[in-house]
């Protein structure tokens, strides 16, 4: 099929769909089977030989698990019909769930495998949210791996139920190991079917008042009928199919690409509205509206922006405003990627992905327009990090060049974060867990050829009072020539942290301090306050007072006064019951009900204590906190414990008091680490 004569499809006959499910469940499998079947390759592709169309990345054949999403475009001929089939395979390994919303963004709909041994398990139902947070209303169910020892289509059907709703209905059933049937289009349907037939009528009835009249009438509904109620329903997100599959024998695939093509509703069934809650039309000759949902880095076209377009018609040799930076970009040219063959296209329409080269000023999540157009989406939703660690060049010559390393790497991943911390000194890269964390080290150093090592972080400890203290200096000096004199006396006290009003206050009488120095001494305090009186951290929640001190005509300066109230304010903390403070983090744990014993019993281990549970969509969620200090590891540890079936959100909620028994240890830690550079 000429890629050129796709872009000629009309938007009626376009069906975009994304893949999700959770890890394991056949996703990536099933990807390879439509991309057989739509002759995207020459044979099947397998995910455990390294041939999979999804996984073309080194990480991704050595792991053996899909971490970028990707899409794909073919034609599917159905009798005189051809339709434009788009569809995308995510990532199941939720370390990349950035990947699966940016894919559930730029398609009109879902599907979500679910293996017929294994049945819902939490990836499924976070596929399932990543739909509602995209937009998705439209979803199906796509059973696979019937073929496996101990599968089960009807009690794989009845979890679904249980947990969707009972709206969920399947199209296609299992007509023993080798076939399925359309239960539609099968006239001599097996007595077992019958009911499952019914159902679908039910469904289909309940989409339109005529429909239900003629059911209630009739006792039933024709075919035609039926698919029409479904894709109504479909479209309303009221009815979610479900199929039947075996994608390693490409069993089920044909029944299920054909099923789509007639019940998925085209381009514009799904509403997008931009970021004022305009809606936007599917049509061609619309103003263009696109949004970059992926960006990827090829070897040899450089940066490749993943578009999806929404409204309008993009072509090569065109401009488009990037209403997100205000900046214009030309379309040099446009590509369908399958595995490492790209295939130039001259046109994109509604519904159409397409990936473009050498965009100067273009990230994920911004919007494409016509020029002088002010139209833009919404941004993506992306999750917060949860995992940090901290980074550091292998070699200086790695150093060099790690910051422009770090920033490509962002600008293709905004689910990555990267902070320089003043008060450890550390770089730190922050993501969604070990592995993603992994893997983007991995590509830093094949993109750019930057080297680079993860280790545990420090924690940005704070210090603070629990008491009013005095303190004082007398700063003198005499050499030879001028001298320095400076006295200082000041009070520190603790501040609430909701506390208004100035944390520095002069309260000197009769020109103890002339004011011209006392700038001097906050810059001493201030600079007190950075290097800490116990562990050499920052200090927090403290107000200081200066009332007293003393000065010379001629030899007082500013650094004296300086210095003074520099060493004043340590020996004011020295007296003041100072404490360590660590930073408090909130936690919302989801895991399966089994689990909950386990995650509640480990939450003491970790410093931390469970505030509540409760249950959501089959699901546990416990909320807890625990100190940072313990929860760098979490996402690995979790992923032990729950078998990968658990997931968390990671956000600060405060400084708290460190135990004296480990704020001993991080004392005793400082004091080694500052005799070891003293003696450097």
């Amino acid at each position: 099929m000429d890629r050129f004569a796709m872009s000629e499809t009309p938007v009626s006959n376009v069906r975009n769909f994304v893949i999700l499910g959770h890890s394991g469940s056949g996703k990536t499998t099933l990807t390879d089977a439509v991309a057989f079947k739509l002759g995207l390759n020459d044979r099947m592709g397998l995910v455990a030989n390294g041939t999979s169309i999804s996984d073309t990345t080194e990480e991704e054949k050595n792991r053996k698990i899909t971490l970028f999403a990707n899409s794909f475009t073919a034609m599917n001929k159905i009798g005189e019909d051809e339709y434009k089939i788009v569809f995308t395979d995510s990532p199941g390994f939720m370390d990349f769930y950035g990947q699966i919303l940016g894919a559930a963004r730029a398609s009109d709909f879902a599907l979500i495998t679910v293996d017929a041994t294994a049945g819902v398990q939490i990836g499924t139902r976070r596929a399932w949210n990543a739909c509602k947070e995209g937009g998705l209303a439209s979803v199906a169910f796509v059973i696979t791996g019937l073929d496996k020892d101990n599968a089960d289509f009807n009690k794989t059907v009845t979890a679904i139920r249980d947990t969707f709703g009972m709206n969920c209905v399947p199209v296609t059933a299992p007509l023993g190991a080798d076939a399925v049937a359309n239960i539609l289009d099968t006239s001599d349907l097996p007595a077992a079917l019958q009911d499952v037939r019914n159902s679908l009528a039910e469904s289909a009835a309940e989409t339109d008042e005529a429909l239900m009249e003629k059911y209630f009438e009739q006792g039933s509904l024709d075919p035609a009928d039926i698919r029409k109620g479904l894709t109504t329903g479909i479209k309303s997100g009221n009815v979610h199919p479900i199929y039947s599959t075996c994608p390693l024998k490409g069993v089920g695939i044909k029944e299920l690409l054909d099923s789509l093509c007639r019940l998925l509703p085209p381009p514009g069934a799904r509403i997008y509205r931009d970021s004022k809650d305009n809606e936007l039309a599917p049509d061609p000759a619309a103003p263009l509206v696109a949004q970059v949902w992926r960006t990827a880095v090829d070897p040899f076209l450089g940066q490749l922006s993943y578009v999806r377009v929404i409204s309008g018609t993009l072509a090569t040799g065109m401009s488009v405003q990037n209403t997100s930076t205000d900046t214009k970009e030309s379309i040099s040219a446009m590509l369908y990627v399958v595995g490492k063959k790209q295939t130039p296209v001259a046109k994109a329409g509604p519904g159409d992905i397409v990936a473009i080269p050498k965009f100067k000023n273009t990230k994920t999540g911004n919007t494409l327009a016509a020029v002088g157009s002010t139209v833009r989406m919404p941004d993506l939703d992306l999750p917060p990090p949860v995992m940090f660690m901290a980074l550091e060049a292998k070699t200086q010559a790695d150093e060099d060049k790690l910051s422009t390393a770090i920033h490509r790497l962002l600008d293709s991943d905004p689910t990555l974060h990267y902070e320089k911390q003043a008060e450890t000194k550390q770089v730190l890269l922050k993501g969604l867990g070990d592995v993603h964390l992994d893997v983007a080290v991995a590509l830093m150093k094949a993109q750019t050829n930057v080297s680079v090592t993860l280790s545990p972080p420090k924690v940005p400890y704070r210090e603070s009072i629990t008491a009013k203290g005095e303190g004082h200096y007398r700063h003198k000096k005499q050499s030879g020539g001028a001298g320095q004199f400076g006295e200082v006396y000041l009070r520190v006290f603790p501040r609430r942290e909701d506390e208004e009003g100035e944390w520095f206050v002069d309260k000197t009488v009769g020109g103890s301090i002339p004011g011209n120095f006392i700038p001097a001494v906050l810059k001493g305090v201030e600079e007190g306050k950075l290097a800490g009186s116990v562990a050499g951290y920052p200090v927090q929640n403290v107000n200081v007072e200066v009332y007293d001190g003393s000065y010379h005509p001629v030899d007082s300066k500013e650094i004296a006064f300086k210095i003074a109230g520099m060493r004043a304010f340590r020996d004011a903390m020295s007296k003041a019951k100072p404490v360590l403070l660590e930073p408090i983090m909130r936690l919302k744990i989801t895991i399966p009900e089994a689990f909950m014993g386990a995650i509640s019993g480990d939450m003491p281990h970790k410093r931390g204590r469970v505030l509540g549970m409760e249950a959501a969509e089959g699901t546990q969620v416990i909320a807890a906190e625990a100190p940072l200090a313990e929860l760098f590891k979490y996402a690995a540890e979790l992923r032990s414990i729950t078998g990968g079936q658990g997931a968390f959100t990671l956000d600060f909620d405060r400084y708290d008091i460190v135990p004296s028994n480990v704020a001993q240890k991080i004392i005793a830690e400082a004091a080694k680490n500052r005799k070891d550079e003293d003696e450097d």
